[in-house]
């Protein structure tokens, strides 16, 4: 590419003076041609000419609707807005305000009153459990309490002393059973939030 040069036209040369130039002048030099060249696509940095390209926007986040009639749909509506897999931990509120709570919305009763039926807890780990089983690979759920009378607001405790996990929320159900008899809760003087805490982490 470019323009050819003689072997001796490489080189700085004497070139004749034209008339009515001084005598006196110093060497002239050829002005170089330079070719003319199509404007490269590609900047200093190697990279494209920024042009106007229109591109989709493809959105992060899908809403899900909240008209569904059962669980299932729940279900597939959350693998059809993307969700691959997840990792549930559960941790439960033990303090006194679940009393507080409870008389004003669970018949005079505790939140984690044990009956025949399910109190507010147990049908928020059956739901959740239940729509969230079919991401889980390994069905482990941590299981975690706090705000009781041995925890307060300075530590958590596990559902099992030795911190193993329950096998799928069927026995993070039946632990849960199992513990709040025993359990004492908290005073008043907690500001904690007095529903089911649920942490997800989704694995994508």
């Amino acid at each position: 590419m470019g323009s050819k040069f003689s072997k001796g036209s490489s080189r700085r040369s004497r070139t004749s003076r034209p008339s009515g130039i001084d005598s006196s002048s110093t060497y002239s030099y050829p002005t170089p041609q330079h070719p003319s060249y199509a404007q490269s696509p590609m900047n200093n940095h190697g990279s494209q000419t920024p042009r106007r390209v229109h591109k989709t926007i493809e959105r992060k986040y899908t809403r899900i609707a909240d008209n569904y009639q059962t669980l299932d749909q729940v279900t597939a509506a959350l693998a059809q807005a993307g969700l691959e897999s997840s990792n549930l931990i559960v941790g439960i509120d033990f303090t006194k305000s679940n009393e507080w709570t409870g008389a004003m919305s669970f018949n005079h009763r505790s939140l984690h009153h044990i009956g025949q039926g399910q109190n507010p807890y147990e049908q928020a780990i059956s739901i959740i459990g239940q729509i969230l089983s079919a991401f889980d690979e390994d069905n482990l759920i941590p299981c975690y309490g706090f705000g009781d009378a041995s925890t307060h607001d300075q530590d958590v405790f596990s559902f099992y002393p030795e911190e193993r996990f329950c096998e799928g929320f069927e026995e993070v159900l039946a632990r849960y059973r199992e513990i709040v008899p025993q359990l004492r809760l908290a005073g008043a003087w907690l500001y904690l939030v007095t529903w089911l805490v649920l942490v997800i982490y989704y694995i994508s």
